[in-house]
């Protein structure tokens, strides 16, 4: 079970992260991100994709990834895109103790320049949470859960999720991965057309974002 939207009670238990963006830009915009990467060929797909449309994403990948295709994360950094760590071996929170947890992030941060920190599933605890804002990170979650990942919904459902729900300020997340990939290469193209269509631009999360 997963929330396209997440309720405020979750929000509020974590107060400290970015759900969106707070501020309001000139023109409609979304926050295109994808987790999970870098994958060497999906990664590059959305990257290609991407370049079509003149519009730029939050990537937050995972260091085991980075360490097998370094030349992706560089692209993506080159190409004006930002990068975000999600853990080096994509642990969830609630089931990793609390000094095994900061120690894989921070081994990812060896691989990934950033101090934007997604967790894996979304699921971290409050003292995780507080040990990382110590350290710098700024947690990063999401206001539109595209559902990409689950391969019980056919693409033209994963579609509609984004579609019928997106709208101005949203950080919306894709993954960048095997496991989402059918719904990926169906759901983004259209999106991206569907923003361009609108008017809205799709940016990077800003760099007031550490």
């Amino acid at each position: 079970m997963y929330w396209l939207r997440n309720p405020k009670f979750i929000k509020k238990l974590y107060s400290a992260a970015i759900w969106e963006n707070p501020n309001v830009e000139e023109q409609p915009t979304v926050y295109l991100s994808f987790d999970d990467g870098p994958h060497p060929i999906i990664t590059t797909f959305v990257l290609d994709l991407l370049d079509e449309y003149n519009a730029k994403a939050t990537f937050f990948f995972i260091g085991k990834n980075v360490v097998a295709h370094p030349h992706i994360l560089s692209r993506a950094i080159a190409e004006g895109h930002r990068v975000g760590n999600h853990s080096h071996q994509h642990l969830n929170g609630w089931k990793t103790e609390n000094d095994l947890y900061i120690k894989d992030v921070l081994r990812a941060e060896q691989f990934i320049p950033s101090k934007l920190f997604r967790p894996p599933y979304g699921k971290i605890n409050k003292m995780q949470a507080y040990c990382l804002n110590e350290l710098g990170f700024q947690l990063v979650m999401w206001s539109l859960l595209s559902g990409d990942f689950d391969q019980s919904i056919s693409p033209q459902r994963c579609l509609e999720n984004v579609i019928l729900h997106m709208k101005p300020n949203d950080i919306i997340v894709f993954h960048d991965s095997e496991k989402a990939r059918k719904n990926l290469e169906y759901v983004l193209p259209l999106v991206l057309k569907h923003c361009q269509l609108k008017g809205w631009q799709m940016k990077a999360l800003p760099k007031n974002f550490k």
